[in-house]
């Protein structure tokens, strides 16, 4: 299943979602901000390459790393040297080998942000208790909407609870991720905070937005619908 992380604005914590949320679902994570990436990397391969033809998707994924990852190279130049378009079957190819395929989407509302999002087999929207910053989340719902990618979950970043004012604006299910700072220097170290001797509170918040992924994908092998689930295939 394909997963994208996504959110209107920068800064909200799409990248420590997307890294925490292949940890827990044993899945890979694609850097799919091709101008401003945020996973880290290593000099190798990049989803830039792979965009070019240079190199195969499975070939450019770092299987010797804490979670399976491919990197969005660092370049501008190599940024617009490659077509984006080429996403989807990058994701499909990655999707035969692994069962989660998690991608962290750029922020903003252009062509790069929404091919991302209608890859998917359902999103993850981050945002935070902020007003802006829920005021571009809502407009990325809509995008979502428009493009036929249901809602997997909503993560409140930075927020000790859930706000029933955030699940009537955007949908749900929501779970809440408090700001903690073993989560915070585990991404530091490009780790997820589950493979760091961390406090069991914000291991156990990314394990509930990945327990509700696996029902997204449960219901979508039977077949059955969901309230804010993904699409059939």
């Amino acid at each position: 299943m394909i997963v994208t992380v996504c959110g209107g604005k920068g800064g909200v914590g799409k990248s420590t979602v997307s890294l925490n949320l292949a940890a827990a679902l044993d899945g890979v994570v694609v850097d799919a901000d091709l101008g401003m990436a945020d996973l880290p990397t290593d000099g190798g391969p990049t989803l830039h390459d792979v965009l070019a033809g240079r190199i195969d998707p499975l070939d450019a994924v770092r299987t010797d790393w804490a979670v399976g990852v491919l990197p969005a190279g660092r370049s501008l130049a190599g940024a617009r040297s490659v077509e984006p378009a080429e996403l989807n079957p990058v994701l499909e190819t990655l999707s035969e080998t692994y069962e989660y395929v998690i991608v962290d989407a750029p922020a903003g509302f252009d062509a790069d942000a929404a091919l991302p999002i209608v890859a998917a087999d359902c999103c993850v929207l981050v945002t935070t208790p902020e007003p802006a910053t829920l005021a571009d989340a809502v407009r990325t719902r809509s995008l979502a909407r428009e493009l036929g990618t249901d809602l997997g979950a909503v993560v409140l970043n930075r927020a000790a609870q859930t706000r029933d004012a955030v699940t009537k604006t955007l949908g749900g299910p929501q779970v809440a991720v408090p700001t903690h700072q073993d989560i915070h220097e585990a991404q530091q170290s490009g780790l997820p905070v589950s493979y760091t001797d961390a406090d069991p509170e914000p291991v156990q918040r990314f394990e509930s937005v990945a327990d509700r992924l696996r029902t997204v994908a449960r219901d979508r092998r039977t077949g059955t619908l969901t309230t804010g689930g993904a699409k059939n295939s």
